[in-house]
């Protein structure tokens, strides 16, 4: 049972349709719940003014802005531009969710690349860690990351223990969430086991991803006390400690 450590959940959409009847009463509990901590992530222009709104609002949740890969179309240069206009926001701490999307190929794969570079550059520019959307795309992400080499974390890792080791010797964090507790997950629990605790960071990407035994159901915050608890249980630990140091880990790479 988690009893003392606090929960510091590294990326999720509480913008969501699913939160709308309930929202201002779980994200005012935040603390009490045991969360001491929430990356509300953007996907488009209007999610970027509703994650500002939400960290203003809610003293527990920081913004990353961003254009997902699935939300490119119609975006033109002023959208760059309004972005760049948001980064300034004192709770704004990363650039995300960006990156590629090659499941579904909403948007041309160069059109994704090239969005992609420009708000990894947009990054650096500002001092900004990314938050990293890789659906279907392994190879290309990993070429532009080291193309661009940002800082930031690799959000919901779905790839091998070999890239997972090209990830972090880029410097960057793995972010981990409820898959991690699935029967069928055989390389998630492979990297949950070799990752550096230092360079770990767990999430919800609520309201998906629910983890065991809760799958179907809306994920939050404080379903990530199963995904502690699945990776203190590989790694033969205790998941107060791997709460803290994840914890720890995100406060550490958003600079709160």
């Amino acid at each position: 049972m988690i009893t003392m450590a606090m929960i510091f959940d590294s990326h999720a959409h509480y913008d969501d349709k699913r939160f709308d009847e309930d929202r201002d009463v779980f994200l005012s509990s935040l603390e009490a719940n045991g969360v001491c901590g929430v990356l509300q992530c953007a996907t488009n222009p209007v999610s970027c003014k509703r994650a500002i709104a939400l960290a203003e609002q809610y003293p527990s949740i920081y913004a990353a802005v961003g254009y997902h890969p699935e939300d490119l179309e119609g975006l033109t240069p002023k959208d760059l531009d309004d972005l760049r206009s948001l980064l300034t926001h004192d709770k704004v701490v990363a650039i995300g969710e960006i990156g590629l999307d090659y499941y579904w190929d909403s948007s041309p794969r160069l059109v994704q690349q090239a969005w992609f570079v420009d708000q990894m550059r947009l990054a650096k520019e500002f001092d900004l860690p990314v938050a990293v959307h890789d659906r279907d795309a392994h190879e290309d992400t990993l070429t532009l990351l080291k193309q661009e080499r940002p800082k930031g974390v690799l959000h919901a890792f779905s790839g091998s223990v070999e890239m997972a080791k090209e990830i972090l010797d880029l410097g960057m964090y793995i972010g981990l969430g409820g898959v991690v507790t699935f029967q069928n997950a055989r390389k998630t629990v492979e990297v949950a086991e070799m990752i550096p605790l230092d360079r770990l960071l767990l999430e919800t990407d609520a309201p998906y991803m629910t983890p065991v035994p809760f799958r179907g159901r809306r994920n939050d915050s404080t379903m990530i006390r199963f995904v502690a608890s699945r990776i203190a249980e590989i790694r033969g630990m205790d998941a107060d400690e791997i709460l803290s140091i994840t914890a720890d880990n995100a406060r550490r790479l958003f600079r709160i």
